[in-house]
């Protein structure tokens, strides 16, 4: 017996610490996107509209993303997690209790807009609302900058009993937030119809430089383009790959006379794949994972893990991240709020 608890004593106190509940330290009071959720002028966007309601109503209201719960030490609902967030930080006026937080798990596939312990239960309907309406819909498509944007502004409204709290820009200002509202709400795809509206006197003349006739070098014959079917005798294994992956596009010219090949590579314009360190195809996938978020006080870490599709090799590289600057980014301190678990929940 007291081997035995000599055993479960030592385990205990052995335990991997990754069990223990933490929390994320904030590197400022409006926008924490641990997650890389979003681009950098979409922050400003968000923290613009965040540091106007804090300014003319008095209401901290912080948006934070993270990947998973499991990566602080919990598992489980995400209501308990946010709850201890929201307190840990201490959202909101202390003495009014009048903060409000949305929080996403990304890959968790979670929300939750969290609200001070000023508001009773009296948000936990509207909180509903705009997150079944307005975000989720927007995350299911993976428009998470969308979701979040529209969601802020709906949140927004509701606090502010629908009264904007922009100030009086000048109209062309006013149109020009409007077009990219509009942009932004119907999702990336639109960036992909015009663009090619932009690009199609460039399209045109490299079509009809492709298209123009070759001829043969020894013996002065038109060649002739082989189908995508035929041309795949022609080309490396990587070559092939690079074309599935829609990275490289390859024609293949044939003379019918003397059978002299010559082969043509076209590089995409918009790829995500890069050239492989091993095979040199255009083959290589990277995914980017922030490890540690930058601060106005410390760099941040990416670790970036590459795999090839062509030979398969895979690797990682670390970047490191500028620190924020002072001017797009705020340093103080939340007001010292708390929240008795009010708010509403989503998934997607």
């Amino acid at each position: 017996m007291r081997i035995l608890l000599t055993l479960i004593v030592a385990l205990t106190v052995l335990a991997p610490d990754a069990r223990a509940q933490t929390y994320p330290d904030y590197s400022e009071i409006y926008v924490n996107d641990f997650a890389d959720l979003l681009t950098d002028e979409e922050e400003d966007d968000i923290r613009s509209d965040l540091k106007r309601l804090r300014s003319e109503e008095g209401v901290e209201f912080t948006v934070v993303t993270i990947n998973t719960m499991q990566d602080f030490g919990h598992t489980g609902a995400i209501e308990p997690f946010a709850t201890g967030l929201f307190n840990h930080w201490g959202v909101g006026d202390a003495t009014r209790n009048d903060g409000v937080m949305m929080l996403i798990a990304r890959f968790d596939r979670k929300m939750r807009i969290e609200v001070g312990s000023g508001y009773g239960r009296s948000k936990d309907a509207p909180m509903k609302a705009i997150i079944d309406r307005v975000i989720v819909p927007q995350f299911r498509n993976d428009n998470y900058a969308a979701g979040i944007a529209l969601g802020v502004d709906a949140v927004i409204s509701d606090l502010t009993d629908g009264k904007s709290a922009a100030p009086a820009d000048p109209l062309h200002v006013k149109i020009w937030n409007g077009i990219k509202r509009m942009f932004l709400a119907v999702g990336n795809w639109i960036y992909l119809l015009a663009a090619p509206l932009l690009l199609l006197p460039v399209q045109a003349y490299r079509r009809w430089k492709r298209d123009r006739a070759r001829i043969c070098p020894n013996d002065q014959c038109p060649m002739i383009r082989l189908d995508d079917h035929s041309e795949d005798a022609h080309l490396e294994e990587g070559q092939i790959v690079e074309e599935h992956l829609k990275s490289v596009d390859y024609d293949v010219w044939e003379c019918p006379l003397c059978e002299h090949i010559t082969i043509e590579a076209y590089k995409a314009w918009f790829s995500s794949y890069g050239a492989c360190r091993s095979c040199s195809f255009r083959t290589l996938e990277a995914e980017t994972t922030t490890v540690k978020v930058a601060t106005t006080t410390t760099t941040g870490k990416q670790r970036i893990d590459y795999q090839c599709h062509n030979c398969h090799d895979t690797y990682t590289g670390w970047r490191t991240t500028p620190k924020k600057s002072k001017s797009s980014s705020s340093s103080s301190s939340f007001g010292g709020g708390s929240s008795s678990g009010g708010g509403a929940s989503g998934s997607w």
